[in-house]
């Protein structure tokens, strides 16, 4: 958060926070985008979101609000733009820490490890309903494109 709240500072951009742990937070959190007039919103990494993903693409889109999202699963239900770690790559490493537990390794013998394979998909329909427009640069810099 303290991250966010310098870049928007650093560019001049007001920042808009909302929190939600249950769907009537979700509701609240697009009423008080609505009263602030918001320009686009960035869902952050969260589980309860990341299960609620559709709705909240639903009612981004019913506002032709441009959103960021971490998960290619918002991309592909309508969210404008997702980028986030590459969810096969992350649980391809999960299945070799599994298999070498199951091998007999010791958890806490194996080495820490990060996802380093990222993804962007970029959603064209979307962008075409609510009247946004990538530039062509980068959209060619989308792992994948939906049009």
């Amino acid at each position: 958060m303290r991250e966010l709240e310098e870049a928007a500072g650093k560019t001049g951009q007001r920042l808009v926070v909302a929190r939600a742990t249950n769907e009537a937070g979700i509701d609240a959190a697009f009423a008080l985008f609505d009263s602030e007039r918001v320009g686009g919103i960035l869902v952050a990494a969260d589980p309860f979101f990341d299960t609620r993903y559709a709705r909240i693409v639903d009612l981004a889109l019913s506002r032709k609000l441009p959103g960021i999202y971490q998960f290619r699963e918002y991309a592909l239900a309508g969210g404008l733009l997702s980028y986030g770690a590459h969810l096969a790559d992350a649980y391809r490493q999960f299945g070799v820490y599994a298999a070498d537990i199951l091998k007999g390794a010791k958890p806490g013998d194996l080495p820490v490890q990060q996802v380093v394979k990222f993804e962007m998909v970029i959603n064209l329909r979307t962008a075409k309903a609510i009247g946004f427009e990538f530039p062509a640069t980068f959209s060619a810099r989308a792992d994948e494109v939906i049009e």
